[in-house]
């Protein structure tokens, strides 16, 4: 019985253990139109958009300088920083810095990418408010 446990089990514990280090291509907003890119929507109004949307979602948002936003969430013992540039008809989410996410220079933690998509698919909803 305990060997055909330590049959079943290492092979199990090895691939949970494979599984959690996943990793993905990291995913970068290169060009993300806002909702009626052509309305004229002041940039500081971009920005509260850009800022609600993120905090529905829990990131704590920080202007700064004028279209630039850093957005950080943590969620238990991970965190991921990204860069939000933007103007009144577009923006972009570029990856800055994370903890607990596997980065390695190209790939990381597939959560982030959803983390980022969740994020612009919020953004490009709240600029239709």
């Amino acid at each position: 019985m305990a060997s055909r446990f330590l049959r079943l089990g290492i092979p199990l514990a090895a691939f949970l253990v494979i599984a959690s280090c996943r990793q993905a291509p990291i995913y970068n907003v290169q060009t993300a139109s806002f909702v009626n890119p052509a309305a004229n929507v002041a940039l500081e109004e971009r920005g509260h958009q850009i800022k609600r949307a993120g905090a529905a979602l829990g990131w704590q948002m920080i202007d700064e300088s004028p279209g630039v936003i850093r957005a950080t969430i943590s969620l238990r013992s991970h965190r991921a920083v990204a860069e939000i540039r933007y103007d009144q008809t577009q923006f972009s989410i570029r990856y800055v810095d994370s903890v607990n996410l596997n980065y390695d220079g190209s790939n990381i933690h597939p959560n982030y990418n959803g983390w980022i998509q969740r994020l612009e698919q919020t953004i490009i909803a709240q600029s239709s408010v």
